[in-house]
């Protein structure tokens, strides 16, 4: 008699304990959150592993009660409009090259300089650095209201891609390049002998496939991810400027964040910046290989020193025009070497 009590007592045991821990997990389950994260490129590129590589760690550290869902693709606007979205609080968090947020400031432009970075080592050691992240969300301090940058990511260095080879300076005068929402590219191809055309990176393919404009410039695996080497199957690899881009959170979720979860966030946001940057380079050699399997033609031997010739002398004069936060990331760039 005595073992059934005690074997019923340890069935009601367990019993208990079991419940107890089913509602405890559906508890949890019910208090995870879900944050919106936009971009604008596939999910098959640096910004997948940006959202990927979050996500995980964002996952771990708050024992699953903070995820996000992300919205490749431009599926919540293109950079512009995002821009705009996460300092109103419409979206969570966004990814945005340097390039374009300089709509928001005008100085982040200073990352658009052409051959500030001298190789993908050079641009992996910088981007690792927490004194350029640092200096970048200064600066976009000063000028941004209602969101701000948490890391630094990239998608590799920009190459040039057409229907023709650009294998020297000359190749290039007089064709019509599109390039992205900053004056340091107004300003450098101009210098080259091309003509620029301002557009979204939405309009890249059908702008190339009509001849609107002639050239356009972009990472590797974005221009293999967006099927660019259709309207456009030269890629001449000028690697002449960096994918720079910074990982938004908007003010109006950062406030409503407890310390402890900002931490995470925070966390988080250190892990991109220490895993991607390499991941990125990865693909961008990967995607080289697959577009040669395919026949596009990659241009390699590029005659580089010629842009560089036109290109320095201008890095530090535009780089005071735009102020003295781009002075200072130029300076971290170089001492990142």
């Amino acid at each position: 008699m005595a073992d059934r009590i005690s074997m019923r007592a340890r069935s009601i045991a367990f019993a208990t304990a079991l419940l107890a821990s089913t509602a405890m997990s559906v508890s949890a389950q019910a208090e995870s959150k879900h944050y919106s994260f936009g971009y604008d490129q596939p999910h098959t590129t640096g910004y997948g592993v940006v959202g990927d590589v979050f996500n995980a760690k964002l996952m771990e550290l708050s024992h699953g009660t903070m995820q996000i869902d992300q919205f490749p693709g431009a599926q919540l606007g293109q950079e512009p409009q995002m821009l705009q979205k996460i300092q109103t609080g419409d979206i969570d968090f966004i990814i945005s090259s340097t390039a374009n947020a300089a709509t928001v400031a005008p100085e982040s432009g200073v990352l658009s300089l052409h051959y500030i970075f001298k190789s993908e080592a050079h641009m992996i050691k910088a981007l690792a650095n927490p004194a350029l992240t640092k200096a970048v969300g200064a600066m976009f301090a000063e000028k941004v209201h209602g969101a701000h940058v948490i890391t630094m990511a990239t998608l590799g260095l920009r190459d040039m891609y057409a229907k023709k080879p650009i294998r020297t300076l000359a190749d290039i005068k007089g064709l019509k390049v599109r390039v992205q929402a900053t004056a340091t590219e107004d300003a450098t191809f101009p210098v080259y002998g091309a003509q620029t055309v301002h557009m979204p990176f939405g309009s890249v393919y059908t702008s190339l496939q009509t001849g609107v404009v002639d050239v356009a410039e972009n990472g590797v695996n974005v221009y293999l991810a967006n099927k660019h080497y259709e309207v456009a199957p030269v890629l001449s690899m000028t690697e002449h400027e960096a994918n720079c881009s910074v990982v938004w959170v908007s003010d109006k979720l950062w406030n409503s964040l407890t310390p402890e979860q900002q931490g995470w966030v925070q966390a988080a946001a250190e892990e991109v910046a220490r895993v991607e940057p390499a991941k990125a380079i990865d693909l961008e050699h990967d995607s080289a290989a697959k577009l040669k399997k395919i026949g596009v033609q990659v241009i390699s031997d590029v005659k580089k020193d010629e842009f560089i010739a036109v290109a320095k002398p201008l890095q530090d004069k535009l780089a005071g025009e735009l102020g003295p936060n781009a002075v200072k990331i130029l300076a971290v760039v170089r001492a990142s070497e």
